[in-house]
């Protein structure tokens, strides 16, 4: 079984320390290396492209979100992941736009991380939970445009399904067991919802879902 191979960075020493030994632990992952510092992180994941950057903001020198930015367009294979103490929604969009494939917070459970990790690995987003609640909760105060209405209006009774799973954090395998549907046909309707929306990126459907307020009961 080929492992997850993994760039960790974190510039503080014992919550690094501790992160590896977890993911070590698992018989599915295996870490790379590990880096203290934004510039350390790009040159490490350039020479080694590894499957995941686990990647902290809060970094001396080159900041986690401009090290995603950096590694993103030299690695466009490589995920990142942000794991950061910051439950801030502004934190969250900037790392979605530097090009970040997920973000978990550091209290969450060690299961929620390994989670992450895995959904991410297998392309899928993670956004950790109550950030996405809250989100859309925010989003559901503003007014919706009647284009953005009439767009939505096009949209099949399952496709609107699969957004509000989208919504909800769900990964594809998830949403493929709630809806009793093969993984390729739930791919296959993202890719419609992609189309007919005018999006171009898992980033900017989950952007538009949480827009839209998809979630039946947000708090």
């Amino acid at each position: 079984m080929d492992k997850i191979r993994i760039l960790l960075c974190d510039d503080h020493n014992l919550v690094r320390q501790g992160i590896a030994a977890l993911l070590r632990s698992q018989p599915d992952m295996e870490v790379l290396a590990e880096a203290s510092r934004g510039e350390e992180a790009v040159d490490k994941a350039v020479e080694m492209a590894p499957d995941i950057v686990l990647m902290d903001i809060g970094l001396p020198g080159l900041n986690g979100l401009e090290a995603t930015r950096q590694i993103q367009k030299q690695l466009p294979q490589t995920r990142v992941l942000i794991l950061t103490v910051h439950d801030r929604e502004d934190y969250l969009f900037q790392g979605l736009k530097a090009g970040a494939h997920g973000y978990v917070l550091k209290g969450a459970d060690v299961n929620d991380l390994l989670s992450a990790i895995r959904a991410v690995y297998q392309g899928e987003m993670f956004i950790y939970p109550s950030m996405t609640r809250r989100l859309v909760a925010d989003y559901l105060k503003q007014a919706k445009s009647g284009e953005d209405k009439d767009i939505y209006d096009t949209l099949t009774e399952r496709e609107k399904e699969v957004l509000r799973l989208i919504a909800d954090g769900k990964t594809t395998a998830h949403i493929a067991e709630a809806l009793q549907l093969s993984p390729h046909t739930v791919r296959s309707h993202r890719e419609n919802l992609m189309k007919k929306l005018n999006l171009h990126s898992k980033t900017e459907l989950i952007k538009y879902a949480l827009r839209r307020g998809f979630l039946d009961s947000p708090t």
